[in-house]
């Protein structure tokens, strides 16, 4: 998958419609808050049956998250979408990235990670 396809992919799903979601605007001058900010707001990348995407689609966008070629704004989306998949692959992937993620991304990749184990524990 290039970074092409997967936004080809996400748009399509995004066309069939969005997860509910609940937003706020976060002022602060905490680098952390602002990120937080940027992590919540980043959900409205969900689209609608994204816990039905493939093991085969979930490792197509955990080697494009890995290469390190993709955009920021193309691994925070994936990152994203990872977070709320149940499959271990998902949690495999989002754990590699955490080993050595883009130092811009350090503190999304830790939440997006969080958050995965979170949904792996129920």
């Amino acid at each position: 998958m290039t970074e092409k396809d997967f936004w080809v992919f996400l748009n399509s799903k995004l066309a069939q419609g969005r997860v509910e979601q609940m937003s706020a605007v976060m002022y602060s001058d905490d680098p952390q808050v602002r990120e937080a900010g940027k992590y919540i707001g980043a959900h409205s990348f969900l689209p609608e049956g994204y816990d039905k995407i493939s093991v085969t689609e979930i490792i197509d966008m955990g080697r494009l998250l890995l290469d390190g070629m993709a955009s920021i704004s193309t691994k925070e989306a994936i990152m994203v979408l990872l977070a709320h998949i149940p499959p271990k692959e998902a949690l495999n992937i989002l754990k590699m990235y955490n080993r050595l993620p883009d130092a811009e991304l350090k503190l999304f990749a830790q939440l997006a990670l969080d958050e995965c184990e979170m949904w792996n524990e129920q």
